[in-house]
């Protein structure tokens, strides 16, 4: 919609992440250090033009080593609870994370605070809507 560049941000992801994840054995902070380092990488690529990274930025350690030197990013929490995420993971075909994972996304995630560069969304809305609601939130509505 906004023709920015867009990037999904498990084709970031070290191979060892993506196989200890086929595993079924969650991520640690040791093994998500070089995932947000080439989120990170990314953003700096863009070299100030606008884009888009979907990213598990879970932690606020996390959030804090994309924003830093890098005024400009915007996070998108996508709110939602563990059981609307769950059914949305079982439905999805060919992805290297199974569901059986999320409960350790939810004891990792630490939602961004109010001192956060944070839009946050209902993940149950239609992804019109959500996109709807970050445009206005940015300012790029209409």
């Amino acid at each position: 919609r906004l023709s920015w560049a867009f990037e999904d941000g498990d084709d970031l992801h070290p191979a060892a992440n993506i196989a200890k994840m086929k595993r079924g054995e969650p991520l640690n902070d040791d093994d998500r250090a070089p995932y947000i380092a080439n989120v990170a990488a990314w953003i700096d690529a863009l070299a100030g033009a606008p884009g888009v990274v979907s990213c598990s930025a879970l932690k606020r350690a996390y959030r804090d080593v994309l924003t830093k030197d890098r005024p400009f990013v915007r996070f998108v929490y996508q709110e939602a609870s563990k059981e609307l995420i769950r059914e949305r993971m079982i439905h999805r075909k060919g992805h290297f994370m199974p569901p059986s994972l999320l409960d350790s996304q939810f004891e990792a995630l630490e939602p961004p605070g109010p001192d956060e560069p944070a839009i946050t969304v209902a993940a149950a809305l239609s992804v019109e809507a959500q996109v709807d609601a970050i445009a206005a939130a940015l300012g790029l509505a209409g």
